[in-house]
């Protein structure tokens, strides 16, 4: 740990902590001949109050890691593996985007690249689409020419690791195995930030649970789509946020600890978080470098390095990690918190997480960089001072890619039958039909009928009742934190919703789909549990107790109901048609 991350007193000792109570020597140090930097003196008994006073509990102190909490996170994290890990490699067959990301993925392993493939291919005298051969094990065939991809690399890189790892091309199992990690591990990094948030373990689990339970995590962590990994960045990222606002919390106290107690200390009247009438005239220390907000710049940048949707999530994160930072300062008892926050807090975080960010980014195109024939890698040497003319001919031309890509992505409305207005994914009302097939026979469960078509499905429609609680939850969660007057956690359940979906509003004429909205999913998990620790504190055991239950056992039955058209699990079809609800989930 860096010396700056460390505070001693004068005799080596490290400082007691701020919410213990201060033995003060009056003696030594009379308070009242202290005078304010305007001249005003300060009372005694005002003094006392603001050096004195117990502060407010910590409840952003990190929970403890105990080894039975850690158990039981394994169990559900096991749960919600089985779930998704269960027939992983069903249906046999190119799902969806896996059209392209699969495909694209093997290449990328093979050549280093994403490389162009034929629309149909002959074999044994018999032509066919590639996805079908493809399925079917015949992953040759690639042409030489390098692929206009549209998403960056880092995604195409994880599920390649999957394909060289668990059995090539040839196993659809290996197809989605990082994402089936990646889901896996979303259920653990969902249960700390919870327990970091609400200190219960009870709430921490239910988050567990509720992650584990969702169709659209199922379904995200079973296809070979890049979408679970910016949602398990972004929440990787988020968790270590969390963690360095407990760090710069405890290191704020700490020094207030020593600072309100040093013979050249001042007080300026106003009204402190802590409740004490006088502020500290110190602006405090410094707070704006730890590891913990390093690394979230770097998986942050990993995010970007999936789909450029990250950037909005590095954006709205690092302004809130910062903003908690200031308002740390003020709860504290520092002066200027608002104007510190500004100069001591933000300006060097831009100065180190905007360069961590970028420099990740920007080195998960190493092998575009490498490969001279990658795509419009030649651009700058075949089409001379265009572009930015002043950079290097392989930034220029990778410049003139990225204003490639951005005019895809603005302008992209084509027609699709599944396309769905990105304000409407918090409530499912236009779910996305992956995989729809007819069967022949009556495999599966198809055999409780042996008079009705088979068919197969994978449709990308979250659990509806956690999708709709949710939903409710923020809007409740926000009047609840006015009513009470601010509550910082209410910022943590926004911040999701903030980064990962207000944005798209931006694009509503754009082709968008409803499985985008597996990167808010954590923090639809968190309004529900911000409003259940509400439940908790405030109404009686047992009243707690019948409503999780109730919920929970709800919950559960709906995810038993909808596993199988999450999973292709052969079904007859008026089983299926059973699960349609509302006819735009068709």
């Amino acid at each position: 740990m860096p010396p700056f991350m460390k505070i001693r007193t004068a005799n080596g000792a490290l400082p007691s902590p701020v919410h213990t109570s201060v033995v003060y020597d009056r003696a030594a140090r009379t308070p009242s001949s202290r005078n304010h930097s305007d001249g005003a003196e300060i009372s005694d008994t005002r003094f006392e109050r603001a050096t004195s006073r117990k502060a407010a509990p910590d409840n952003t102190a990190p929970a403890p890691g105990r080894p039975a909490m850690w158990l039981f996170t394994l169990l559900v994290a096991l749960f919600g593996g089985l779930l998704r890990f269960l027939r992983l490699g069903s249906p046999r067959a190119i799902v969806f985007d896996e059209t392209y990301y699969v495909k694209d993925a093997w290449t990328t392993l093979l050549t280093g690249e994403p490389r162009n493939w034929p629309k149909t291919v002959t074999i044994g005298g018999v032509q066919q689409p590639i996805d079908t051969a493809f399925a079917a094990g015949h992953v040759d065939g690639w042409y030489d020419t390098a692929e206009y991809i549209v998403h960056p690399p880092v995604g195409k890189w994880l599920i390649a690791a999957g394909l060289k790892l668990f059995g090539g091309a040839t196993n659809p199992f290996s197809w989605r195995i990082s994402v089936a990690i990646a889901g896996t591990i979303a259920i653990v990094l969902m249960i700390r930030v919870t327990l970091r948030l609400f200190h219960t373990a009870s709430i921490a689990l239910i988050a567990g649970l509720l992650m584990s339970l969702d169709g659209v995590g199922i379904v995200m962590s079973r296809t070979g789509l890049l979408d679970n990994f910016i949602m398990v960045f972004a929440l990787g990222a988020f968790s270590l946020l969390l963690i360095h606002r407990d760090w710069a919390r405890r290191r704020l106290q700490e020094h207030y600890a020593i600072d309100s107690h040093s013979r050249s200390a001042t007080w300026l009247p106003g009204i402190s978080r802590r409740g004490a009438p006088v502020v500290l005239n110190m602006r405090g220390p410094f707070i704006a470098l730890s590891w913990w907000r390093a690394g979230a710049a770097i998986l942050l940048g990993l995010a970007t390095g999936v789909k450029w949707s990250g950037i909005y999530l590095f954006a709205v994160f690092a302004t809130l990690s910062v903003a908690w930072d200031a308002w740390e300062r003020h709860q504290v008892g520092y002066r200027a918190w608002l104007g510190t926050g500004l100069v001591k807090d933000a300006l060097p975080s831009v100065a180190y997480m905007v360069p961590l960010w970028a420099g990740t980014y920007l080195a998960s195109w190493s092998g575009w960089f490498i490969h001279r024939d990658s795509y419009m890698r030649d651009w700058a040497s075949m089409n001379p001072g265009e572009g930015v003319a002043w950079l290097p001919e392989a930034l220029r031309s990778f410049v003139q890619y990225h204003a490639q890509m951005w005019q895809f992505h603005t302008t992209l409305d084509s027609p699709h039958a599944y396309k769905a207005n990105p304000l409407t994914w918090p409530l499912q009302i236009r779910p996305t039909s992956f995989y729809w097939e007819k069967l022949r026979g009556h495999p599966g469960l198809c055999s409780l009928s042996a008079n009705s078509q088979c068919v197969s499905a994978v449709t990308s429609l979250g659990n509806p009742l956690i999708w709709w609680l949710g939903s409710l939850c923020v809007i409740l969660g926000i009047i609840a934190a006015i009513r009470q007057r601010g509550d910082w956690k209410i910022w943590a359940v926004l911040a999701g919703f903030l980064g990962g979906w207000l944005p798209w509003a931006q694009y509503m004429h754009r082709t968008t789909f409803t499985f985008y909205s597996i990167v808010i999913l954590p923090w639809i998990v968190l309004a529900i549990c911000y409003m259940a620790d509400r439940l908790r504190r405030s109404a009686s055991k047992r009243v707690w107790q019948l409503s999780v239950g109730a919920v929970l056992g709800l919950i559960t039955l709906t995810t038993l109901f909808f596993y199988p058209i999450w999973t292709a699990i052969p079904v007859p079809y008026e089983f299926w048609l059973s699960h349609m609800w509302f006819r735009s989930w068709i």
